[in-house]
């Protein structure tokens, strides 16, 4: 067995198969395990990267990230009983010109890294003597596209690093220190209830921020960046001397290539069914930013439904009938739970009434026509899932348990009726739990947004903050690694060395 997932999920397997198991991070490293018949697997981690899948064969072939001195970087090649792909996805530049060249992204730690050399690199450069006025203005502008959750926690992170800490090193080029946040919408954090944007656009000014809405990134040049404002058309040039990337995620090149495999070119991410598998695939399963569950509609199955809940083959259903399957339509489609919670309907008896026009409930007998009609709008409710750390946590822990429990679970299945054929599913399907999100703003302020449409701005939130960053580490060694940094910052600073 092959298992690939990214560092935000964690899966603890106990399975006695073949079993290769990748941890992805930078979509780099893969672990083999040999057949174990203990629940304890013993698990060996070589460094290497996937560039080719073969579910065909079901191969996986990877490229160690290790140089040879002979021969280069050795590739080999993994078979594998299941492969879970979770290898996350690439910074969509939208064919910008310029970006890939000139543009730094938040996707990896070599990223982080990057942009904290470049940003000292910045100041070094605009506090050497000879440099003019001007130029010193223009390198330190700090450019960030996309207003986004990201790019709004990266400009307000940078603000905090330069006037809490970097003024203070180069008191003479303070004043001259810039910082821009360019987005093509109408407001950043456009995810986010009204009140959080506001605050947030409110505090960015008040802080000194240049936010730019309604301004879409047409070009990406060495020391300018050129913007078509979308109001009037007018193209504007700015001068940065360090420009960051942050407006969404594309598909990796290797996925592209496994989407083309199993006929899925046309779209953006691995389309998977309600359980994670890869459609298609019977033994590939996909999870995270470079997967989207494709959840199957109810008209396409109102049919299969009205059969399997007609017992008596009378060509109507009672609300009774349809009341002794309505749990299983509920966790197979969970648009139907979500339509009737919008419409402020108790029970699946209210949207019958609604369709039939009939005061009794009890008394409603519809025929296949009849429910077509009362289930005809079910559908819009559906919604892809945000690509979020939150999701992929949730569906690397759904996917574990599922794979912990395989063998039980196929002599005693515990998912929803099986509408189009016989018997249960073997498991229930994954459902997403919004947890609620975060967006820390600079100076210990965070906007939060949590479940029942509950909103908190300020220090408060930046604590709540803290506790479930600190709560979501995989460990407690990272956990006091994590605590013990902030610490130090609060007591001496952030590290400005350039290292």
């Amino acid at each position: 067995m092959i298992v690939k997932f990214s560092f935000t999920a964690v899966l603890d397997f106990h399975i006695s198969l073949r079993t290769i198991i990748v941890f992805e991070y930078t979509n780099k490293i893969v672990a083999h395990n040999e057949p174990n018949g203990n629940k304890k697997v013993d698990v060996q981690f070589s460094e290497a990267e996937c560039f080719k899948i073969d579910a065909e064969n079901r191969k996986v072939y990877c490229r160690s990230s290790v140089n040879n001195n002979l021969d280069g970087k050795e590739e080999f090649v993994v078979d594998y009983d299941y492969l879970i792909v979770a290898v996350g996805a690439n910074v969509n530049t939208f064919n910008t010109p310029g970006v890939t060249e000139n543009c730094h992204f938040l996707k990896e730690v070599e990223d982080a890294q990057k942009i904290r050399r470049t940003v000292i690199d910045c100041f070094e450069r605009a506090n050497l003597p000879d440099v003019s006025e001007d130029e010193k203005k223009r390198i330190l502008h700090f450019a960030i596209v996309g207003g986004g959750p990201t790019g709004v926690e990266f400009a307000a992170s940078l603000h905090d690093f330069v006037n809490e800490d970097l003024v203070r090193l180069y008191p003479g080029i303070k004043d001259l220190v810039k910082i821009t946040l360019l987005e093509a919408g109408n407001h950043i954090l456009g995810m986010f209830d009204k009140r959080i944007t506001a605050f947030a656009e409110d505090k960015f000014r008040r802080d000194g921020i240049d936010v730019k809405t309604g301004s879409m990134v047409v070009k990406v040049s060495e020391k300018e960046i050129s913007t078509k404002e979308l109001k009037n058309g007018e193209i504007k040039t700015i001068p940065y001397g360090m420009a960051v990337w942050s407006t969404g995620i594309g598909t990796r090149p290797f996925i592209k290539d496994f989407m083309a495999q199993i006929g899925q070119a046309s779209r953006r991410a691995l389309a998977t069914d309600e359980w994670l598998r890869v459609e298609g695939c019977n033994n590939v399963y996909a999870l995270g930013d470079c997967a989207t569950i494709n959840q199957r509609k109810v008209m396409e199955d109102i049919v299969a439904i009205f059969k399997k809940a007609d017992k008596d083959n009378s060509g109507t259903l009672t609300v009774i009938q349809f009341q002794e399957v309505m749990k299983d339509i509920c966790e197979r489609y969970p648009q139907v739970e979500l339509y009737l919670k919008n419409k402020q309907m108790g029970n699946i008896a209210d949207l019958l009434k609604e369709a039939k026009g009939d005061d009794k409930k009890e008394s409603i007998e519809l025929n296949i026509e009849e429910l077509k009609t009362a289930l005809s709008k079910v559908d819009s409710q559906m919604k892809f899932l945000p690509a979020t750390a939150q999701v992929a946590s949730q569906q690397g822990t759904y996917l574990a348990k599922c794979f912990n429990r395989m063998e039980e679970c196929e002599k005693n299945p515990e998912g929803p009726l099986r509408f189009r054929g016989e018997g249960h599913h073997r498991f229930k399907p994954f459902r997403y739990k919004h947890l609620g999100q975060f967006a820390p703003l600079g100076g210990e302020q965070t906007a939060a947004q949590l479940p029942g449409d509950w909103v908190s701005i300020g220090h408060s939130s930046q604590w709540l903050w803290y506790s479930v960053y600190a709560s979501k580490q995989v460990s407690w060694r990272t956990r006091a690694l994590v605590v013990s940094d902030w610490t130090r910052r609060f007591i001496f600073g952030r590290d400005s060395s350039s290292i």
